[in-house]
């Protein structure tokens, strides 16, 4: 069952210490394989914003106190293995360093699931199989989420340039992004909030859109 917004922010406060280690262990990672986001900001910025998503919605999936720093971890180590020259076992390992054996091996599953498949193309890159990782892999529907929150608003930020052709993309994949992700689960561990499905939607749909799409989106 998951806990109140309250109890979440109490463990958010519980663990901030650990979670900023986890953070800037992640930022130095990247940092070493000189990885940026965007024109020139550093690959910081964009796993600050996914982590930013868990804390804003991770009330509505986490199961558990135990929980909490796996979901962190997921989010800050979420490219590790992608792009940043990992295998599984270094991000266990890493995990380890932070949280217990049991909370490292949920970790290190978020960071596996989220790794894209080899492919020439995006579409390669994301395949089923991928999707089923995901779908199968606790929390790793709802970190995904968050990633795809965070690319989506800053591609359409000034700061990202306004990108319409990102938006455009993000707009057409949401239907299959979303029945990839989305296993209809009981289980809040692998569950899609609608709050963030809306958070997306504000951005990436037109008001003349909205009505139709929204209905749509909302079958998640």
């Amino acid at each position: 069952m998951m806990m109140t917004k309250e109890e979440f922010q109490s463990y958010l406060e519980k663990y901030a210490q650990q979670i900023e280690v986890i953070r800037q262990s992640a930022h130095t990672l990247h940092q070493n394989v000189n990885q940026t986001y965007g024109e020139n900001l550093p690959y910081g910025y964009h796993l600050d914003m996914v982590a930013e998503g868990v804390a804003e919605y991770g009330h509505l999936v986490c199961d558990s106190e135990n929980d909490v720093l796996p979901l962190f971890f997921g989010a800050f180590y979420h490219d590790a293995i992608e792009d940043a020259r990992q295998t599984y076992h270094d991000v266990l390992n890493a995990a380890r360093e932070f949280m217990t054996e049991e909370q490292a091996v949920m970790a290190a599953e978020i960071v596996y699931a989220l790794t894209n498949d080899k492919g020439r193309t995006r579409a390669e890159r994301a395949g089923e199989k991928y999707y089923q990782g995901i779908r199968e892999t606790p929390y790793a529907p709802f970190v995904k989420l968050c990633d795809r929150l965070a690319n989506v608003t800053y591609s359409c930020s000034e700061e990202g340039g306004g990108d319409l052709r990102m938006k455009g993309v993000y707009k057409d994949e949401m239907h299959h992004f979303l029945m990839g992700i989305n296993p209809h689960s009981q289980d809040c561990r692998f569950q899609v909030p609608r709050e963030v499905i809306e958070a997306l939607a504000e951005i990436l749909i037109d008001d003349l859109e909205r009505e139709e799409i929204s209905r749509q989106w909302s079958e998640y």
